[in-house]
């Protein structure tokens, strides 16, 4: 008999949990490697941050592109970087372009780093 009202568990990020207790497999490696890249650079990771704070975590392009000393290709550039690494979605809006926060790849980042935190303050083996 189920209880109303207990959480459910997300099964789509489990493969990545247990990051410090066994190790990735190739494909989730992979995957976790393409995003971390992604996201290493300081002009895109600042505008995955600038999208991800925006109301509904969406923003359009005209909204971030003002914030940075680079050109606008270059901006253009970055955006796609994120969207091909499956960190962000886009659409298309008359002449403005909207890019919005993939949860799911936001949920595993995240996932995948506070169990690494966890386990680790927890003592876990390394």
């Amino acid at each position: 008999m189920s209880k109303p009202g207990l959480p459910l568990t997300d099964v789509s990020a489990c493969a990545y949990a247990p990051l410090v207790r066994e190790p990735l497999s190739s494909a989730a490696a992979a995957d976790i490697a393409a995003k971390l890249k992604a996201l290493s650079d300081p002009v895109r990771l600042r505008l995955f941050s600038l999208v991800a704070s925006h109301a509904n975590r969406e923003a359009c392009v005209c909204d971030i592109s003002g914030d940075f000393d680079v050109s606008q290709p270059t901006i253009s550039h970055h955006l796609r970087v994120l969207k091909e690494a499956g960190l962000l979605a886009s659409e298309r809006r008359a002449s403005w372009v909207y890019y919005s926060v993939v949860p799911e790849a936001l949920n595993l980042i995240s996932s995948v780093l506070s169990t690494a935190a966890d386990d680790m303050a927890l003592g876990a083996p390394a």
